[in-house]
C-alpha cells in the first residue's frame, strides 16, 4: 500500500510539473505578430512584466469593431485600480494573468467614453452617449464592451475622469453592504480610509447612517475629514488597535495589524472585513499580509467575531447604484492625480508607492 501511494504521489507531482511547464511555455502574447493596421489607435500595452518605466509603450495597435451585442466606446478616461500595478510586476498574478507572459497586453479596467457606435442588437444605448464601466483592455482609445456587461450611463453632473473612477467603488458598497452588513447606528472603522477604496468606503458608510471613523497619515486627515469621517486617526501618531473604542465593522484595506489586535477591539459579534492588504505593488510584507488576510479568515470560525473576504462582482445593477449615489452627490469621487495617457508610466509608479491618496486617474487624449 506505502508503495502505491509513493507511486501515486510520484505520479501526482510529475503530472503537476508537466502542466506548469506547458503552460509556463505556451504563455504567450500577440506583441510578436506585426500586422498592417488598416484602423489604427493609440494604447497602452506591456508585453512583457517589470517596472512601468521599462514595460509600458504607447503603441498603435488596430480599432476594433463591435459585434451584434457590443458597443464601441471612445475612451475619455481610465481610473487605476490597486491591483494594476500587481499586473505589471507578475508575482503571484502570473497565475492569473500568464506565467511567462501577460496574456491581455493591453491594461486598465476602469473606464469613462462616449458610445460611438452600437451593434444591430443593442437597444440600452446610443450614439453619443456618455457612460462608465469596467472592461479588460481599457487604456485606449476605444474599446467594445457588451451591451449587457458592466457598463451603465454616466451622471451629468460627473467629468468624465471622476466616472471613471467610480466602478472602484463597487469594492466599498459590497465590502460594507453585503459582508459587513453595515447598519443604521453602527460604530464602523476604515482602514486605509485615504485611499482609492477607502474614500468611496468613508461616504458609502456614512450613507448607510452609521458613524464612521478613518484611519489615515498626517497628511490625509483633512482629506478624510472632508468626505464626511465622524472621527480620524493618525496612524503615525496612534494606533486604533490600542483605543478604548469598539466598532461593530471594521473595514480593513490595509491588514497591518493581528488577529488578536483588531479582535480587541471589535464589539462581541462584530465583523472584520478583509478588504486588502495595504495598497498596490510588491513590497517587503505583501506576503506576510496576504497571509495574514487567510489565517485571520480560518481563525474567526472558532470566535464570536468574525474575519471575512469576499469576491467583488461587476454588475450593472450595483454600478446603477452607485450612479445614482454619485448623481444625488450622497458619493463623490475622491481624483486627486490625473496624467495623460503618455504619462502612463509615471501614473503607475505612483500607484505602485502603495501610499496614493485618493483615485490616480488617466486621460485619453
Amino acid at each position: 500500500m506505502k508503495r502505491v501511494l509513493k507511486w501515486s504521489a510520484l505520479v501526482i507531482l510529475v503530472g503537476v510539473g508537466a502542466w506548469l511547464f506547458t503552460a509556463y511555455w505556451t504563455s504567450t502574447n500577440d506583441c510578436d505578430h506585426k500586422i498592417a493596421l488598416m484602423n489604427p489607435m493609440k494604447a497602452i500595452r506591456y508585453c512583457e512584466y517589470g517596472s512601468p518605466d521599462d514595460v509600458l509603450k504607447l503603441e498603435e495597435v488596430e480599432k476594433p469593431v463591435p459585434n451584434d451585442n457590443q458597443i464601441l466606446v471612445r475612451v475619455r478616461a481610465v481610473s487605476l485600480r490597486f491591483f494594476d500595478g500587481g499586473m505589471l510586476q507578475g508575482g503571484v498574478g502570473r497565475l492569473v494573468f500568464g506565467l511567462r507572459k501577460p496574456r491581455n497586453t493591453i491594461p486598465g479596467s476602469d473606464f469613462s467614453g462616449t458610445v460611438e457606435a452600437v451593434g444591430r442588437n443593442v437597444t440600452e444605448f446610443q450614439p453619443g452617449e456618455e457612460v462608465f464601466g469596467v472592461r479588460a483592455g481599457a487604456l485606449a482609445q476605444y474599446i467594445c464592451v457588451r451591451h449587457d456587461g458592466a457598463v451603465v450611463s454616466k451622471p451629468s453632473n460627473l467629468s468624465f475622469e471622476q466616472a471613471a473612477s467610480v466602478p472602484t467603488a463597487l469594492v466599498a458598497l459590497q465590502g460594507l453592504r453585503d459582508t459587513g452588513q453595515v447598519k443604521a447606528g453602527q460604530k464602523v472603522l476604515i482602514n486605509g480610509a485615504s485611499g482609492g477604496v477607502g474614500t468611496f468606503a468613508v461616504q458609502i458608510a456614512k450613507g448607510f447612517g452609521a458613524e464612521v471613523t478613518g484611519v489615515c497619515s498626517t497628511n490625509n486627515i483633512d482629506l478624510v475629514r472632508s468626505i464626511g469621517a465622524d472621527h480620524t486617526i493618525d496612524y503615525t501618531k496612534e494606533d486604533y488597535t490600542k483605543g478604548e473604542q469598539r466598532y461593530d465593522v471594521i473595514y480593513d484595506l490595509v491588514n497591518n495589524h493581528s488577529f488578536a489586535e483588531r479582535r480587541r477591539v471589535l464589539k462581541p459579534g462584530g465583523i472584520c472585513v478583509l478588504a486588502g492588504i495595504g495598497g498596490s505593488g510588491i513590497h517587503e510584507d505583501t506576503l506576510s499580509r496576504a497571509v495574514g488576510v487567510f489565517t485571520a479568515s480560518f481563525r474567526s470560525k472558532f470566535v464570536h467575531e468574525k474575519f471575512v473576504t469576499f469576491g467583488v462582482s461587476f454588475n450593472t445593477k450595483d454600478l446603477g447604484i452607485l450612479r445614482d449615489l454619485t448623481e444625488s452627490g450622497k458619493v463623490v469621487p475622491a481624483v486627486t492625480k490625473t496624467y495623460s495617457l503618455s504619462e502612463s508610466a509615471a501614473a503607475y509608479k505612483y500607484l505602485s508607492t502603495g501610499h496614493a491618496r485618493g483615485k490616480i486617474v488617466i486621460t485619453v487624449e
